[in-house]
């Protein structure tokens, strides 16, 4: 059948195109599934200390049966349980500000990275690619940033995803060696096409509208 190695051909195309999608559809949801797991173990953080907070002061319902108390009794067991009352909201509003100092606390890394204290992700990997001068996978440029910057925690996947953002803003070029893919700085021209694209979108952006 002579038209069998053409379609094979089409069917093995499309299939590899279907796998990719899949590739990079599955490190975004995992790259997602990252940050919500960090979510996560903060939310647990501030569960942990807000209850070790409510042992040491006790519950805040306690004051209540102590009131119901001292009804039976006498009028003066009535004033000394008003009395001590008040301390419930004192209890709640010490809970709400120990609350908000662990939420400050859970997030040095965004701050520093607001403050410019460090380059972003983004930075790392386009000078990576700029200095390495050959194509590199995304496994090979996460190692090597890894080695450079212990002190961040660079996960693969995370990479990857800024790699695909490089190369969809034309700032990195992929290219495919058998099923490897590898990247590599863009060349003067594509850099030079992106950046005058850049300039053009932010000339539209504040033309003015004429009026007829």
């Amino acid at each position: 059948m002579p038209d069998s190695t053409p379609l094979q051909s089409q069917y093995a195309t499309q299939i590899q195109s279907d796998l990719d999608s899949n590739v990079a559809e599955r490190e975004q949801i995992a790259g997602q599934i990252d940050a919500l797991q960090e979510q996560l173990s903060v939310l647990e953080n501030n569960h942990a200390l807000l209850a070790s907070m409510q042992q040491a002061i006790g519950p805040a319902s306690a004051a209540a049966p102590a009131k119901v108390r001292a009804k039976d009794r006498s009028k003066t067991a009535k004033k000394t349980a008003g009395a001590a009352a008040p301390r419930v909201p004192q209890a709640r509003t010490a809970t709400k500000s120990a609350g908000r100092a662990t939420k400050k606390q859970a997030q040095p890394a965004a701050k520093a990275k607001a403050s410019g204290n460090s380059p972003t992700l983004r930075d790392l990997v386009a000078n990576h690619l700029a200095q390495s001068g050959e194509p590199r996978s995304a496994a090979e440029i996460t190692a090597g940033l890894t080695d450079a910057h212990p002190q961040r925690n660079i996960a693969g996947t995370v990479v990857r995803n800024t790699l695909e953002n490089l190369v969809a803003k034309g700032q990195a070029q992929r290219t495919r060696q058998n099923r490897s893919v590898f990247y590599t700085a863009p060349d003067a021209t594509t850099a030079k096409e992106s950046a005058d694209g850049d300039v053009k979108k932010g000339e539209d952006a504040v033309t003015p509208a004429t009026t007829g």
